[in-house]
């Protein structure tokens, strides 16, 4: 079995029912991981923007992710039922769900960051955005390498993604470390410093989930049990 493709394909004849559930199941989870993406990538928009709209969208669309989340959810759970799989097949399945769980709370914190931004639109800018902005390009880098990965099966690309969590961790203190020394200097930037540190703080789970997803593509492509965090 090649680590990069994955599992081979299945002959024709194998269980073709359940063959067509699991690919219904691996298409909704890749939906779901588009839509999360999204809501990354807006709720740090409307964060740079100061763009109350943008924010509220990314909480309002909040719903049909938790939607498609239960989606998977039932159809993986009908599936365990009605199919009985076994070997490959039930790691597939466990590892679908515990992915879609993962991509569902990444979506929280999107949604976490768009609260943040709405409500501190009108509050001063602290000084040096810079590591901040660069810490969530890292991040939404690692999560668009991350789907990319699921998308191919590519276990390899996994790990890879998952080791750059500890650069995430660096810029997460110091942005925590930097924003006290402003606050220090000037208490008037206080709410506005405390919101994007919170920012950071949920960036930095955000590569935390990440790296659990790499963990879950493993365990279903390959049976193994990493730590990668």
């Amino acid at each position: 079995m090649s680590e990069v493709a994955g599992e081979q394909p299945r002959p024709a004849g194998h269980r073709p029912v359940l063959q067509a559930e699991l690919d219904d199941i691996r298409s909704s989870v890749m939906e779901l991981t588009r839509q999360v993406e999204v809501a990354i990538e807006q709720a740090m928009w409307g964060l740079r923007e100061r763009n109350p709209d943008i924010c509220t969208a990314v909480i309002e669309g909040d719903i049909a992710i938790n939607d498609q989340h239960r989606k998977i959810r039932d159809k993986c759970f009908h599936v365990v039922l009605t199919q009985a799989p076994v070997a490959g097949d039930l790691r597939h399945i466990l590892g679908f769900e515990h992915m879609a769980s993962e991509l569902e709370r990444m979506a929280d914190h999107a949604v976490s960051i768009a609260r943040i931004a709405r409500s501190t639109t009108d509050l001063p800018d602290v000084p040096s955005s810079e590591p901040l902005a660069a810490m969530a390009e890292q991040v939404e880098r690692q999560v668009r390498d991350m789907l990319a990965a699921v998308e191919a099966r590519d276990t390899l690309t996994a790990r890879d993604v998952a080791r750059r969590d500890g650069v995430v961790d660096m810029q997460y203190r110091k942005i925590f470390a930097d924003y006290l020394d402003q606050v220090t200097a000037d208490g008037s930037l206080a709410a506005r410093a405390t919101g994007l540190v919170f920012v950071a703080h949920y960036l930095e789970r955000i590569a935390d989930r990440v790296t659990n997803i790499a963990e879950e593509l493993i365990f279903a492509e390959t049976g193994g049990l990493e730590d990668l965090g």
